[in-house]
């Protein structure tokens, strides 16, 4: 019988698989034999005298129906384990499971903006220390966070609001106070204005009462000047009207002494 191994191992590298499942026509083997080259043997699969074996069928169908019986429970009693319970499911695949978990979901939760980044830290920091048990723990530990973190900023929005409110009664109170005392200074103002306008006022009048006065004194010293004039006139024409007199009469006197002496020389002249 003619050895084909050479033959066998080219057309498992031409149809890239193993040499079981290469097929050679057994009515063809002297042209198969003569085929010593990857060119001859392409030929040979072109020709159908070299065929790959189909694949063998193996059916799942019992294997994934024995599997979803096991999801389910069914075949894993006493009887089927083998291996102790940390063998079989290892503390540290359940830990890895776990964490993976809650971080997927604290990932999630930061993508829909529900917790910020501080908030997500910590609550990685904790599901890394094994505060949380399950998914279901984180998650009602989130609401409540978040529930809570909601009544403290409900809470520092009313301290804000009242602190606002309270500032602004102090402002309104200053303002008051500073409206107050303004309004106090403009009053104290106008009082003092006003007791200037009254001191100016009385100042004026006693400067107008005493001009009145200087001037009644100058009138009065004028009339009293006047009257002593008058006075001292009629005295000095009382005295002149005397002296008048008493000349008239010592002119007279002297008259009448020169007319007798007038006389007494005419008198001698004629004779």
């Amino acid at each position: 019988m003619t050895n084909l191994k050479l033959q066998k191992r080219l057309a498992s590298a031409i149809m890239k698989c193993g040499k079981n499942k290469v097929w050679l026509d057994p009515n063809e083997i002297n042209e198969i034999s003569m085929a010593n080259s990857r060119q001859a043997v392409r030929k040979l699969v072109r020709d159908g005298f070299v065929i790959k074996k189909p694949e063998r069928i193996h059916s799942k169908f019992r294997a994934r129906l024995r599997a979803d019986r096991k999801a389910k429970g069914r075949h894993r009693g006493y009887g089927k384990r083998k291996g102790t319970k940390n063998a079989r499911m290892p503390p540290k695949e359940l830990w890895i499971r776990r964490q993976r978990c809650l971080r997927r979901l604290l990932a999630k939760y930061r993508e829909m903006k529900k917790i910020d980044r501080h908030l997500y830290r910590e609550l990685y920091l904790k599901a890394k220390g094994n505060y949380f048990k399950n998914k279901a723990n984180l998650m009602e530990y989130v609401e409540e966070r978040l529930k809570e973190q909601k009544r403290e900023r409900a809470l520092i929005e009313q301290y804000k609001a009242r602190r606002e409110r309270q500032q602004q009664q102090k402002k309104d109170r200053e303002d008051r106070i500073k409206k107050e005392q303004e309004e106090q200074i403009k009053l104290a103002q106008q009082a003092e204005a006003l007791i200037q306008q009254q001191q100016a006022e009385q100042a004026e009048k006693e400067r107008r009462a005493e001009q009145q006065r200087k001037v009644a004194e100058k009138k009065a010293a004028e009339k009293k000047a006047a009257e002593m004039k008058r006075k001292a006139e009629k005295e000095r024409a009382s005295q002149g009207k005397k002296s008048k007199g008493k000349q008239a009469k010592k002119k007279k006197g002297r008259d009448q002494d020169k007319g007798g002496k007038g006389k007494g020389k005419k008198k001698q002249r004629r004779q």
